[in-house]
Order: structure tokens, then sequence, then C-alpha cells
């Protein structure tokens, strides 16, 4: 114990150390001079004592626990198997049907109940689930580490801008078609990256993603530069346009201003991202999820095994393309305008960030991930000076106690018990 207390203190001074000339020292340029802040320096001291001893502690029970979990799997005498249903079954809570027609209610009555704002955030959030679960696949499943997976995003999202701008197209023409341009650039994208692997991939892919950026900033004739394309129309009910304001009294009790556009917009993307979970986690479980699992941890032992890793890299880049295409069309159309500034790395990274934080493919990690990663940040903007200081201590903090994410994906596991007398005496 002494010993931890030691390092705390250690810690603690060297925190204090480094962050003197920002927390302690103040300028004032017109006055022309400095304030001795002590107090936050004192504050510095105590706050970085407690979280390294509280962050020792816990890292010290982790690994006891985990040395003592290997000590009780080699110490077990096992004869029979007995099979462990995987996680991806459905769980009693998924089961329950009032429990699912309840789900169901909130999600239909929920934008009618909030303000404009709010229902544009949770818009946001399903978008990012969406792109999770596509990123889901090329990143979780098959492990091919996409960094420039935003080119496929904003591939969606100008062709939905500059069919409508150029030729008139409307959303649900352009839906489909971003989807099959995402899908053949991800195709695209695949061919030449087929024996690249880790670092490298990442760079190719990192680089793929500036490119797209680079063209449609400098490329003016085509994508109009860093001017964007303004004036997107939100998607029509059955070719009619939906008023921007509407009125009405919950109970006679409180007014509430709706946009009739976005909850038609809201409800669209709530389809499309139960049906994107459906497909998943139906592909998860089927023969080219297992393809991406063996992919995944052995490249080599999986075309040993007579995969075709070609066909399967191919297919992980183009449905994962695929998925981010249509969240691109949603985007145009709920954004109303957009520039290549909207398609940065910083996206990519936030995506990847959910990928990684949530688990590698796992479905119901990527929702919890974008839940913390996007949801809260903007219910907690008295943080927005601390919040990249906060999002890096939480990857640090996933990364030392759960590197297999929020909720790891667990598959058929197998385990050896001890035979029952009758099944001895069985010939």
């Amino acid at each position: 114990m002494r010993t931890e207390i030691k390092k705390s203190l250690i810690t603690s001074i060297w925190f204090v150390f480094l962050t003197f000339p920002l927390m302690v020292l103040k300028t004032d340029h017109v006055e022309k001079t400095i304030e001795w802040r002590w107090y936050n320096m004192v504050g510095v001291a105590i706050g970085a004592f407690f979280i390294s001893y509280i962050w020792r502690y816990f890292l010290k029970r982790s690994e006891s626990s985990r040395k003592a979990n290997a000590g009780s799997k080699n110490s077990s005498q096992t004869k029979s198997i007995k099979i462990i249903p995987d996680a991806l079954s459905l769980s009693s809570i998924s089961q329950s049907k009032p429990l699912i027609a309840l789900f169901f209610l909130l999600i239909a009555i929920l934008p009618w109940m909030l303000p404009n704002y709010q229902t544009s955030i949770i818009i946001t959030t399903m978008m990012y689930i969406i792109l999770g679960l596509g990123l889901n696949i090329v990143v979780g499943m098959a492990g091919l580490l996409d960094l420039g997976y935003v080119a496929f995003y904003g591939a969606g999202a100008y062709t939905f801008a500059l069919l409508n701008y150029n030729y008139g197209f409307g959303f649900w023409t352009c839906l489909p078609i971003a989807g099959i341009i995402a899908a053949t650039m991800g195709v695209l994208l695949g061919i030449p990256v087929l024996r690249l692997r880790g670092d490298y991939l990442a760079i190719v892919t990192l680089g793929f993603g500036e490119i797209f950026r680079l063209v449609a900033e400098n490329w003016n004739e085509v994508f109009r530069g860093p001017s964007g394309v303004p004036n997107i129309p939100k998607p029509g009910f059955f070719g009619i346009e939906l008023p921007n304001k509407f009125e009405w009294f919950l109970f006679g009790l409180k007014e509430f201003r709706l946009n009739p556009s976005n909850i038609y917009l809201y409800y669209i993307t709530t389809v499309f991202m139960i049906i994107t979970i459906i497909i998943i986690r139906r592909l998860h479980i089927s023969r080219i999820g297992r393809a991406w699992l063996a992919l995944r941890e052995d490249e080599v032992a999986c075309q040993a095994m007579g995969i075709d890793t070609t066909k399967t890299k191919l297919t992980a880049f183009s449905l994962g393309a695929f998925w981010a295409g249509f969240v691109g069309v949603i985007f145009a159309a709920k954004a109303s305008f957009i520039n290549p500034i909207s398609f940065t790395f910083f996206e990519s990274a936030i995506i990847l960030s959910i990928v990684v934080l949530g688990g590698m493919g796992s479905i119901r990690g990527v929702i919890l991930a974008t839940i913390i990663l996007v949801l809260l940040p903007e219910y907690l903007r008295f943080f927005k000076e601390y919040r990249m200081l906060t999002f890096g201590a939480i990857m640090v903090i996933m990364m030392v106690f759960r590197p297999q994410g929020l909720v790891s994906d667990v598959h058929h596991e197998y385990k050896l018990l001890p035979k029952k007398p009758e099944e001895e005496k069985q010939p």
C-alpha cells in the first residue's frame, strides 16, 4: 500500500508540474498583470493523487481477478461437453412482447413530445449508429482497419446533393443510387489493398478519405468546391412536401412548435436503423459473417481452410460502404447543405472510436458507444472545453481495463463438465 501511495504522490507532483503554466498562471494582456491561482494547483494535486491511486487499485484488482480466472480454468477437471448459447441469441428482455411494444410506442411518440432540437440530436445519434454498424463490418468483423470510411459517407451525401441540384432527383430516387455508388467505391478501394494488412492498410484508407475531401474541395465544376451545395430538399411524403412549422397543444397545457419534415426524417432514420440492425445481425451469424470473423482472427489460416479471402474482403468493404452511402443521403437531407468540411478525418475517427469502444463485432456495443460518444456530449455542453480530454481519458481507461470493449462479441463457447453417474453406467 505504501508503494502505491508513493507512486500516486509522484504522479500528482509530475502532473502539477506539467499543468502549472495553464492552471496556475493567468495573464491579463490589457492590464499587463499576472494572477497566481494557487488554489488550482492544490485542486490538481489532490485530484491527480486520488485518480492515480484509484487507477492503480482497480488495475491491480483486475490483474488479480485475471490470474484467479486463469488458475481456476487450469485446475478444473472436465469430461463432458456443454454448449453455452452465444451472445447473439435474444435475451429474455428482448423476447418480452410487452417491453417490445412499449419500446416501439416510445419511439413513435418521442418526436411529438420533444422540441425540434432534441429530435435533431436523436436523428444524428441514429445516423452514427448506422455508420458504426457499417464500419463494424469492415473493422469489427473482418478486421480490416479502415480510416477513410468518411469518403463513402460523403459520396452518399454528394450523390443526393448533386443529382438534386443538377437534375432534380428526389430523396427516394437518390437513396439506392447513393448506396450503389458507395458500394462500388468500396470495391474500388478494396481491390488495390487486398494484400495490405495492419498499418499499411490504415495508411492507404486514410489517404483515400483525404483524396475524396481534396477532390470535393478543389473540383469546383462538379462538387462546387468549398461553397458546397445548398438548398437540399427534405424527403417528401408520396410527392407531398411537408411544412416546416406545426403547432399543437398537449392536453391543452403545453404548446409544441414542431417541424413535420424533421419528424418524418426521424421516422425514416429509425426504420433504417432497425433494418440495419436486423440485416447486420443476420450477416453476423451467416456463412459470410463467419468468414469475416475467420479473416479477422488469422488470414493465413482462413485461406488455408479454403475461404476466398479476396471475395471476403471485397464483400466487407462494399457492404460497409453501402450503409455509409445511405446515411450520407439522410445527412444531406437533414442539413440541407453540405461542403467538404463535413467529411474530414475527424468523422472517421469518431466512427472508428464507436466501434472500438463498443466492442469489435458487437452490435449492442456500437449502440451503447454511440450514446456515450455522440448523444451525451450534446447534453453535457458545459464540458465543451474538456470534451477531447474526457474523450481521450475514456479511451485510455477502456484500453487498460476492458480492451474487448463495453460489450464483447462472444460466440459459442464449449466447456467440459464432469460426467453424471448415470451417464457413466450407460454403454
